[in-house]
């Protein structure tokens, strides 16, 4: 079955079995490794993606389920907030084994593109189904606060 969607805003078309995970349709299909399998079960969130800007678990979304929606995955993410999150996970070493991180960094960029601002209470909600087996979950809370603290920063013009 051929199925339409947008990835990384580019159109494509997969000849693939509808019940396929979007995960293996990302990796084997489209050759983005970037999205991680860890449990299988969305329980880990290495596969998270986003779907028309949400953060969804790719291993468990049927490929149908995305026809004609836009998926963005973390070699297409480039939004303000994704920056300032990728800045802030490199200045306070966030990775250690970086198994995991795509799928926080998805995770993170979601949150601070729909909250700005948010109090640690907001990160371990938005945050709660990515593990971490590093455990480094106070330097992933204070990267995404630097990171909106850098969107709220007024931007420098000029050169």
């Amino acid at each position: 079955m051929s199925i339409q969607l947008t990835v990384n805003g580019v159109s494509r078309e997969l000849d693939v079995d509808p019940d396929m995970p979007l995960l293996w349709a990302i990796r084997d299909h489209l050759e983005l490794p970037g999205t991680k399998f860890g449990c299988g079960m969305a329980l880990c969130g290495a596969c998270t993606v986003h779907i028309d800007g949400a953060p969804t678990r790719s291993c468990i979304t049927p490929v149908s389920a995305v026809a004609g929606k836009s998926v963005t995955t973390i070699e297409g993410l480039a939004t303000a907030a994704a920056k300032a999150v990728q800045e802030a996970w490199v200045a306070l070493d966030v990775p250690q084994c970086g198994y995991c991180q795509s799928g926080q960094i998805m995770s993170a960029s979601a949150l601070l593109a729909s909250n700005p601002q948010p109090s640690d209470a907001d990160i371990d909600a938005a945050m709660a189904g990515n593990i971490c087996r590093c455990a480094t979950y106070v330097r992933i809370r204070s990267a995404i606060h630097q990171a909106a603290g850098a969107l709220a920063a007024p931007q420098s013009k000029g050169t």
